[in-house]
C-alpha cells in the first residue's frame, strides 16, 4: 500500500487563513506564515494554499505571501487561486511552489490543462473540482463553488485525467465545514475511474474520519482545514491512530 498522505488546507482571503461551511460563513482562523511552519513542524505530508477569492475578483495569486510561506516549510506545497495561463505558473514555481492547483480556469478552457502538463509535467499539476450532490447527481461548480455548471464530476475527473493532470483534489460542496465525514461513496467511485491519486477534501470532523476515507474512500490523501486550524486534531495523533489501524503514512519524527 503507497503511504497515505495528510494535507492542512490554507484557504487565503485578504492575506489570511479563513474557514467556512459549505463554502459560505467565513471566519477568520490565523496569519497563513504562521500555520503553514506549525503544520510543517509537526509532521503534515504536504501543504495547500488556495487563494479562494483570486478568481472571483479577476486577480492572480499573492505570489508574495506563496513566496512567505515557502521560505518557511519544508514539505511539497501545492498554490491554487487565479492560475489562468502557463505564465502564471511559472511565477509561482520560481516563487516556491512544488505544485499548482487549476480548477474553475481548467473548466473554463481544458486545454490548459494538456498546455500545464506539457510545459510542467503531470506532477506538478493538480486539477481541483467542487462538486456538489444535486437530485442524486454530482454536478461540478466553479468560483468557489457560487456557479453551478452542466458538468458532471465523473466525466470531468476522467477528462481532466486523459488532459495530463497528475491529481485530482475532489472537495465534496455538501461536506464541506459540516465535520460529518468525507464523501467516500463518490471517492471510491472516482477511485475506480481513473488512474491517477485523489486527495478527498470536504467533512473532516474527527479521526475516524480520516481512516474512513482511505479504507472506505480509498483516498490517497485526505485533505482538511479547521480541524487542524482550531486544534480540534493534531497531526501526530491523528497519525498515530491511522497506524492502529493498519493505515500507513509517513512518521512524525
Amino acid at each position: 500500500m503507497l503511504t497515505k498522505r495528510i494535507i492542512p488546507c490554507l484557504d487565503i482571503k485578504n492575506g489570511r487563513t479563513v474557514k467556512g461551511v459549505n463554502f459560505v460563513d467565513l471566519r477568520d482562523a490565523g496569519d497563513p506564515v504562521e500555520l503553514a511552519k506549525i503544520y510543517s513542524d509537526e509532521g503534515a505530508d504536504e501543504l495547500v494554499f488556495l487563494d479562494i477569492s483570486a478568481t472571483e475578483e479577476r486577480r492572480r495569486t499573492l505570489v508574495d505571501l506563496v513566496r512567505k510561506v515557502a521560505a518557511t516549510i519544508n514539505i511539497p506545497f501545492t498554490v491554487g487561486g487565479g492560475i489562468s495561463a502557463v505564465s502564471d505558473v511559472e511565477v509561482l514555481l520560481q516563487n516556491g511552489a512544488d505544485k499548482v492547483s487549476i480548477n474553475s480556469s481548467a473548466v473554463k478552457n481544458p486545454q490548459l490543462i494538456n498546455d500545464l502538463a506539457q510545459k510542467f509535467g503531470s506532477q506538478c499539476i493538480v486539477v481541483a473540482i467542487d462538486a456538489k450532490q444535486i437530485d442524486g447527481e454530482w454536478i461540478v461548480h466553479l468560483v468557489g463553488g457560487k456557479v453551478p455548471t452542466e458538468i458532471k464530476l465523473f466525466d470531468w475527473a476522467q477528462e481532466v485525467e486523459q488532459r495530463g493532470a497528475g491529481e485530482i483534489l475532489f472537495t465534496s460542496m455538501n461536506h464541506d465545514g459540516t465535520k460529518n465525514g468525507f464523501a467516500n461513496e463518490a471517492l471510491a467511485k472516482l477511485s475506480t475511474l481513473v488512474n491517477i491519486p485523489i486527495i478527498a477534501s470536504g467533512g473532516a470532523g474527527n479521526i475516524q474520519h480520516f481512516a474512513d476515507t482511505f479504507i472506505d474512500g480509498k483516498a490517497d490523501a485526505a485533505l482538511a482545514a479547521s480541524v487542524f486550524h482550531f486544534k480540534e486534531i493534531e497531526i501526530k495523533t491523528l497519525k498515530n491512530e491511522l497506524k492502529k489501524n493498519n493505515i500507513e503514512v509517513r512518521s512524525v519524527k
